[in-house]
């Protein structure tokens, strides 16, 4: 590949042993912007996570197991595609001594240890990307403006919680808390932008003293007078005089989130002030939805139910008449979306796989792997909006007629998986690692498993992975009231087929306590049930479930769409 080439040319110009390039630009989003998409340049793999690590006689891609089967697909012609955290780039360096250089506007110095820490060589940040060198692009900046939210979509006004972040300040006795995560400053104030393609991001950074002196940087172009008069006492300043800003700043104690400070502004605050051993507490204040979000969700999803119901039942009245496509069927479910005026448009790039395609966790359809649905087949379709008062993501799993005996079984125990997760008695110390085991649970009974977390957390209107809880062996956040969280076992045979049943689920509090309730609205396929597997409680809750989703749907539906909802939700 010629620009692998190019760029170890530069590494031997520069002297230098290898370079590291992240999915992530120095905003650290989690959807990079196209002319920002250096790893997938480089290597053109195109997944949400990774990393690749060029040296001189070899390249390797690191991605996580949702990714595994995609970047062999697309990467492995030239690198070698190693799955972490079985493996590390640590254990690819640990006895090398080489000079590894980095741009250290897009790591942080958390990323580089976790990544790096137990290997010998050095690692060198590099004042310009080398990619940047080498590709030579029409950078297409968003010039969307900023907006703040309508009053009627939030629980909590901006002062409140600017008040809530500065007395947090006075208790960890910090002088400034430096907001690096775009989502973060979107929560703080009650602001949205267009800086991203899935996600309604205001590339941002906030400064923000424990005297509620706030300063917003960020490209002042897209400010409006009206956004700017709508705060008090936020000096907005361009986001190029950010670093000179903070150099200023001398003799103070920060926090910073040492998962979006980047390398570059982490040395800058650490050159002349101290650096607390604390997080950004607006990821946990941000995951606690209040009242009027929680009601302003319900009707998104009730919204999406009613376009992916609606394009469930035309699949399967059409499927086996015309040429349909995991591309025209991807396509046809958008359509049906953006019907509704309050749709603003996806939550990420819609999974719409087929046959094999489904076992590929994240798949991405293109012109050469795009399949045409067909009879025996199940089909997998993960999707998501985002509304002006809510962010979804759904899967269902589809019987295109005639599935095997076997396909049936992993579905059922999939569902059984799906449904203990959603009966959980929560206490007010159950984390995600606590529930993890009984999504799995009757998937390991005939020694199948799943390598992603059974759910994540969801913003409000904001993004549709968000932290700091999940539900995932490894994460010990306690579930709290109004935390919204995605419930979605599955399972995946490789080259063969993908079965995954996932609704989103927040905590609710009743008299019995902390309760996890559905918030998505759509039929699960019962098809791909063996109903006698399945316990009483089981069927009672698969019923319920039906039931809700008639009521909220059927008003909504045409004279065929009712009779499919009426077979789609009745009881088994």
């Amino acid at each position: 590949m010629e620009k692998i080439k190019k760029l170890k040319k530069i590494l031997k110009r520069e002297k230098i042993d290898g370079y590291i390039i992240p999915k992530n630009d120095e905003f650290f989003g989690e959807y990079v912007p196209d002319y920002n998409d250096r790893l997938n340049f480089i290597s053109n793999f195109s997944g949400s996570y990774g990393l690749a690590l060029i040296l001189k006689n070899k390249n390797y891609l690191f991605v996580d197991g949702r990714y595994t089967l995609q970047a062999n697909n697309q990467s492995k012609k030239f690198f070698k595609v190693i799955t972490i955290p079985n493996q590390m780039p640590s254990d690819i360096l640990r006895k090398k001594k080489l000079l590894i250089g980095f741009d250290p506007n897009l790591f942080t110095r958390r990323s580089l240890s976790i990544f790096f820490g137990k290997s010998e060589s050095d690692y060198k940040p590099l004042t310009n990307n080398f990619i940047d060198e080498i590709w030579k692009r029409k950078i297409k900046k968003n010039k969307n403006k900023f907006f703040v939210l309508p009053a009627g979509s939030i629980s909590e006004k901006y002062q409140s919680k600017i008040s809530k972040i500065t007395n947090y300040l006075k208790r960890k006795k910090s002088d400034f808390l430096f907001i690096t995560a775009s989502e973060n400053n979107a929560w703080l104030l009650n602001i949205r932008g267009h800086d991203t393609k899935y996600t309604p991001i205001p590339n941002s950074y906030i400064l923000i003293g424990n005297n509620k002196n706030i300063k917003f940087f960020c490209d002042l172009k897209k400010l409006s007078s009206k956004f700017k008069n709508h705060f008090d006492k936020i000096e907005f300043l361009d986001i190029k005089i950010c670093a000179k800003t903070l150099l200023k700043i001398k003799k103070s104690k920060f926090i910073i989130d040492q998962n979006s400070c980047s390398y570059f502004f982490e040395n800058i605050i650490r050159k002349n002030n101290e650096i607390l051993n604390f997080q950004d507490p607006i990821y946990f204040l941000k995951a606690i939805k209040g009242r009027q979000e929680i009601e302003n969700i319900k009707k998104a999803h009730i919204f999406d139910g009613i376009a992916l119901t609606k394009y469930i039942f035309w699949l399967k009245k059409n499927f086996d008449k015309k040429k349909i496509t995991e591309i025209s069927a991807s396509q046809k479910l958008f359509n049906f979306r953006k019907k509704n005026k309050k749709f603003k448009f996806l939550s990420f790039p819609t999974i719409s796989g087929t046959g094999p395609n489904g076992s590929i966790i994240h798949y991405k359809a293109t012109k050469k792997t795009n399949r045409i649905l067909k009879k025996g087949d199940i089909y997998l379709v993960d999707s998501g909006g985002q509304y002006e008062f809510g962010t979804t993501d759904v899967t269902r799993t589809i019987s295109l007629k005639n599935s095997s005996k076997r396909i049936k079984d992993i579905f059922t125990r999939v569902l059984k998986g799906h449904i203990a997760v959603a009966n959980f008695k929560l206490k007010s110390n159950t984390s995600g690692a606590k529930i993890d085991f009984r999504a799995r649970k009757y998937l390991k009974q005939i020694g199948l498993n799943y390598a992603h977390g059974t759910g994540h957390g969801v913003g409000y209107y904001l993004n549709v992975h968000e932290g700091p809880h999940a539900i995932s062996k490894n994460n010990n956040i306690n579930f709290q009231k109004g935390m919204i969280v995605s419930n979605e076992p599955g399972y995946y045979e490789k080259n063969k087929f993908g079965i995954r049943i996932e609704n989103l689920i927040y905590v609710k509090k009743d008299r019995k306590g902390n309760t996890f309730e559905n918030l998505t609205m759509a039929p699960i396929e019962k098809d791909l049930i063996i109903r006698e597997r399945l316990n009483k409680n089981e069927k009672k809750w698969l019923n319920d479930y039906h039931k809700t989703v008639f009521r909220n749907l059927v008003k909504s539906m045409n004279k065929f769409e009712v009779l499919e909802l009426k077979k789609a939700c009745s009881a088994i």
